[in-house]
C-alpha cells in the first residue's frame, strides 16, 4: 500500500500537492502537461525532494526522513542506469548487493532473474553488446531482485519501438506481482495498455487515481489540450 497524505512537494516556486492511497497491486499511469510534475511526484515518493508538508507511506510505515536507498521501492528510468564497465550479471547483482560481493545463493538468484526476462545465458556481456531492448531487461531484472512493495517508472521504454515496448510492458505487469506501480507516460496507448488507473498531473496537483479508460476518453480541458 502506498499512501500520500496531505503532500506537498516544493521546488523554487513550484508546488505539487496530492492526498490519496493505492492498495497493493495497482498498477497507476502517471499523465499529464509536460512540466506539471509527474517526475516530481515520483522524486517525491521515491525520497530525493523532502516534502515541504504531509507524509510519503509505504505499508502504513511514513517514509519521512529516510534516504532513498532506505525506502522499500525500485526505479526505473529510461537511461536503465546500467554500468557499461559491469557485465550483465554484476548489473543486475547491484539489485541484491551494492558492494557485489555474491553469495552462491546470490548468483543463482541472478540467473534465475536473467532466465525470467528472456536473458538467460547472457550474464557475461556487457550493455554495450546488447540491443536496447535488452538493455532494458537487464535494468528490469535488477528490479524484480529487489522484490519492493513500490515500483516506480520514468518512462523507462520511451524510447523502444511499439511491439517491444508493450512486450516490455507486458512483462512489467507479470513481475511486479502485488506491489504498486506508478508509471509516467506520455502515450495513452501505453496508459490504456498497462494501468487500469491513472493519476492526472496538472495545475499543482496530482489527482487521485481515477479509471484511465473514461479519463482519457472525455479528458478535462487541461489534458485535452495536451494529447491533442
Amino acid at each position: 500500500m502506498l499512501a500520500l497524505e496531505g503532500l506537498r512537494l516544493e521546488q523554487g516556486d513550484f508546488t505539487l500537492e496530492a492526498e490519496w492511497r493505492a492498495e497493493a497491486g495497482a498498477r497507476i499511469a502517471v499523465i499529464g502537461p509536460s512540466g506539471a510534475g509527474k517526475s516530481t511526484l515520483l522524486m517525491g515518493i521515491a525520497g530525493f525532494l523532502e516534502p515541504a508538508a504531509g507524509r510519503v507511506l509505504i505499508g502504513g510505515a511514513d517514509m519521512a526522513g529516510k534516504p532513498p536507498g532506505d525506502r522499500p521501492l525500485s526505479l526505473l528510468f529510461q537511461e536503465g542506469n546500467l554500468f557499461s564497465h559491469m557485465s550483465v550479471a554484476q548489473n543486475v547483482g547491484l539489485g541484491l548487493r551494492p558492494d557485489l560481493r555474491l553469495s552462491r545463493e546470490d548468483s543463482r538468484a541472478v540467473g534465475a532473474a536473467l532466465e525470467r526476462v528472456g536473458l538467460g545465458g547472457m550474464g557475461g556481456r556487457k550493455p554495450r553488446a546488447l540491443s536496447g531492448g535488452q538493455q532494458s531487461r537487464v535494468a528490469l531484472a535488477r528490479v524484480l531482485l529487489r522484490h519492493r512493495p513500490v515500483l516506480l517508472l520514468d518512462e523507462p521504454f520511451a524510447a523502444l519501438g511499439p511491439a517491444l515496448k508493450t512486450e516490455m510492458l507486458d512483462l512489467v505487469d507479470e513481475i511486479a506481482g502485488e506491489a504498486v506501480v506508478l508509471m509516467v507516460t506520455h502515450d495513452p496507448n501505453d496508459a490504456r495498455r498497462f494501468a487500469p488507473q491513472a493519476v492526472l498531473v496538472a495545475e499543482g496537483r496530482a489527482g487521485a487515481p481515477v479509471a484511465t479508460g473514461p479519463l482519457l476518453d472525455d479528458p478535462p480541458e487541461v489534458l485535452r489540450a495536451y494529447l491533442g
